[in-house]
């Protein structure tokens, strides 16, 4: 799934006592997993590497690769959430919950870029036979059923949750003008 799509989902569904600390923590849950491909794609372009040559090559270098698969690991977010509960730190609790939602969201949703998800306990990789982005594997569906789950979720907090509103309005913008972006450089 896509980043902000990650947020809005993660936001409603965790969001049992709305306020601002624990709506930031779900956020920063729903978007630290991809921080590392944020930081991969900003870096390669200030190198003044082109589109292709960012995500057939140098995205599938290991170093790259161990650094995004740390951060989308269900046996290390497993073992956070655990600390966490263990220490009542529950802010930080909501932030792993949220960072889980979010790699168990992307198992079933990537084919050729799939993450380690059960890393460092194993290399395997579930290449699954849809992918949220990639026509070849039905990404045309996935992101329609996305972006269709994006507005609901967005809808539903906005109407049913006033003290989300706002998030609601800025994770579906910012959904909206990535969708602007992927539209300006990738079609």
């Amino acid at each position: 799934m896509n980043t902000p799509a990650h947020a809005a989902i993660n936001l409603m569904l965790l969001s049992r006592n709305p306020g601002h600390r624990n709506s930031a923590a779900i956020i920063g849950g729903a978007v630290i997993p991809d921080l590392a491909i944020m930081v991969f794609y900003a870096w390669q372009l200030l190198l003044g590497k082109s589109e292709a040559i960012i995500w057939s090559t140098e995205y599938h270098r290991p170093l790259w690769q161990a650094w995004i698969d740390v951060f989308n690991s269900i046996p290390l977010i497993g073992l956070a959430i655990l600390i966490c509960w263990l220490s009542r730190h529950y802010l930080l609790l909501l932030l792993f919950a949220s960072m889980l939602l979010h790699a168990i969201g992307d198992l079933p949703l990537h084919h050729d870029d799939a993450h380690r998800h059960f890393f460092p306990l194993l290399e395997w990789r579930f290449e699954s036979p849809i992918s949220y982005w990639d026509p070849a594997h039905n990404g045309q569906w996935v992101s329609l059923i996305e972006f269709i789950g994006v507005l609901a979720a967005t809808t539903f907090m906005y109407l049913r949750r006033p003290r989300l509103r706002a998030w609601a309005i800025a994770i579906l913008t910012v959904y909206l003008l990535y969708w602007v972006y992927a539209y300006l450089v990738w079609i």
